[in-house]
């Protein structure tokens, strides 16, 4: 009976051996018998995956992906290890040795010899591979990251490394949709979503020559400037210097690299006024007639406050007007500390305003529970408060949007690589922090300041009005726990025009060297030259010309796979990934010149598809 029992156990286990070794000797059977070599070394690779460009407000190509040639190897096909590093080495300028090791020592099937090699290197291996050596030697397609206008928006786009993963900029924060993250399929190719920004390219490159030029000038730290849409919350251009080229990131600084708009903190100084003195007003502390009396110095506290000039009797509308440091200090008497904190924090300062930018700053705004006596009239004129630069400009939006804050934008919308509309980012409040009322007096103030005698007079354009606020902010130095008389960080923000605000613009020059360094010397004149280029280049009305309005751009649709009947079709702006088809064809020989889109073709539309045939497509 044991017996018995024992052969049937005996049989049950090898029944059920049998069932597991049977998909396994089918797989090997289909690896040994059916399989060709092209087939195998493709196991064990994922997909490639296209990263998807980003383009400007209008599809200008600011990042493309573009094909470079890598040197791998499938270990089991490689049959002289020795010889195909010899070879190899010669021509990759690699150690034989150190390909050797790749070829011999690998715990993998699939190895990376070389990365992104020049056609030079990679026609000469093809050469090589033609004539039946370097067998498991593979030249495989790859991607790398292109950014055509170089250092132009570097600190929007950012960068990736060498397998195309954002590293920085919206190449980071935007990565699933640039490069999709691939599961359970069995495609050889994945296309990535199309990234359009609310970046203008045109006033960007108008915007970083005058930067430019006013760096090579003043010798600052850096510049920043940025240019908003006052209606909705749209950033237009994004210029901080040093900036660095994306295209060449192993040769760029620590410093060309740092994102200083949204990561570099700083005391406002003066410009802040306009969120101060709107503030007072909206809380009812101040009337736009009120008058306080500037003798020079504020001395009710132990470490008195200074103006640079003796202003006499000001109103808020003077204030602003002459940037007094004392009138808005006695303003600040008129208020408690808590609601002013809590208009200032509803403006969004201490806050990261949520721009899908990597290492944005909160700045520094302490609690009420932490002020000193001296620190209420102290922001009221911009100190004791650390701010952004887009902090600045997106807070000034809700001058420009009847007291509401408006979030910043810089992604506009998101595209399948067919062309479909995944998201699209629109004007999106924030909340209501001043009524239109306060919020249109302080444009007025401000615009009092571009007249006569005031401190952003020189930000003047004829024909156009400007709501402006200059900046001399001074720089704590530290190390003597004073603040410096040598570091300063001249400023002005402007709106414009004043009776229908359509941008937003704001000007940051640290640490100018020379004689100039206030706000009203070197920043005033800078947003004077952009407002007189943006007069004709985005249909600022003026007093003095008429501008046609043109919306300036001309939407092309994204073309689809060509479909061959029996006649040449149009094949113009077809990129070349879409006309691979044409390879497929019997009896017509395919010619391809240049990258990009198609421009010229032979033979023309219309001609009949004949054998024989070649055809000829020459692209840019």
């Amino acid at each position: 009976m044991n017996q018995v029992s024992e052969k049937k156990r005996l049989f049950i286990f090898i029944i059920f051996l049998s069932l597991l070794l049977i998909p396994l000797i089918a797989k090997l059977a289909d690896i040994m018998l059916f399989r060709s070599q092209d087939d195998l070394e493709d196991t064990g690779r994922n997909p490639v995956i296209e990263r998807g460009p980003i383009l400007d407000r209008n599809g200008e190509i600011l990042a493309i992906q573009t094909k470079l040639k890598t040197i791998a190897a499938w270990i089991p096909y490689v049959e002289d290890a020795d010889e195909s590093a010899v070879l190899l080495s010669e021509i990759l300028d690699i150690k034989k040795d150190k390909i050797l090791d790749t070829l011999t020592n690998s715990s993998h099937n699939y190895v990376f010899i070389k990365r992104k090699v020049t056609p030079t290197e990679s026609g000469k291996i093809t050469r090589l591979k033609e004539e039946n050596k370097l067998k498991g030697i593979l030249i495989d397609d790859e991607y790398a990251r292109s950014y055509p206008h170089t250092t132009l928006v570097s600190h929007v786009t950012g960068y990736v490394d060498i397998d195309n993963n954002g590293l920085d900029g919206l190449e980071l924060t935007c990565d699933d949709n640039l490069s999709p993250r691939v599961t359970g399929t069995r495609s050889k190719k994945i296309f990535g979503n199309q990234l359009f920004l609310t970046i203008d390219i045109n006033i960007q490159y108008m915007v970083r020559e005058i930067a430019v030029k006013a760096y090579e000038t003043y010798k600052p730290d850096s510049i920043m400037i940025l240019m908003m849409d006052a209606t909705n919350g749209e950033i237009i251009s994004y210029v901080s210097l040093p900036d660095f080229n994306p295209n060449e990131i192993t040769k760029s600084s620590e410093a060309g690299r740092a994102n200083l708009p949204i990561q570099y903190s700083y005391e406002p100084g003066s410009v802040f006024k306009i969120f101060t003195i709107t503030s007072f007003l909206e809380l009812g502390g101040i009337t736009p007639s009120d008058e306080f009396h500037c003798t020079g110095i504020y001395d009710k506290i132990r470490d008195p406050i200074t103006c640079l000039s003796v202003h006499g009797v000001v109103t808020p509308e003077k204030i602003i007007k002459y940037s007094c440091n004392v009138g808005a200090v006695y303003a600040s008497e008129t208020t408690e500390s808590a609601p002013f904190y809590e208009l200032l924090s509803s403006l969004g300062f201490g806050k990261k305003t949520g721009i899908p930018l990597p290492g944005e700053t909160s700045g520094i705004f302490r609690p009420v529970s932490e002020w000193s006596p001296r620190t209420k009239p102290s922001i009221a004129f911009g100190q004791e408060i650390s701010v952004s630069a887009l902090q600045m400009i997106t807070a000034a939006t809700v001058l420009t949007n009847n007291g509401t804050l408006l979030k910043p934008i810089i992604v506009k919308k998101i595209l399948s690589p067919e062309g479909k509309l995944i998201e699209e980012f629109t004007r999106t409040p924030v909340r209501k922090v001043f009524s239109p009322h306060t919020a249109y007096e302080m444009l007025k103030m401000m615009e009092t300041a571009t007249r006569e005698g005031g401190t952003a007079r020189r930000a003047w354009v004829d024909g156009v009005r400007i709501s402006a606020k200059t900046g001399t902010a001074e720089v704590f130095d530290k190390g003597s726990g004073k603040y410096s008389d040598t570091h300063f960080i001249p400023s002005i923000l402007g709106i414009f025009p004043t009776d229908d605000p359509k941008y937003i613009l704001y000007i940051v020059i640290d640490h100018p060297k020379g004689e100039n360094y206030y706000g009203s010397r070197v920043a005033a004149p800078l947003l004077k030259e952009i407002v007189e280029n943006l007069v004709s280049m985005s249909g600022i009305s003026s007093d003095y010309e008429k501008i046609i309005e043109h919306p300036g751009n001309i939407e092309l649709p994204i073309p689809n796979a060509i479909e061959l009947g029996s006649t040449m079709p149009d094949l113009t702006g077809i990129p070349k990934r879409l006309l691979l088809k044409l390879f497929k064809i019997e009896d017509i020989t395919v010619y391809m010149k240049g990258e990009g889109y198609v421009v010229r073709q032979d033979p023309a539309p219309g001609t009949e598809i004949t054998k024989g045939m070649k055809i000829t497509l020459e692209f840019e």
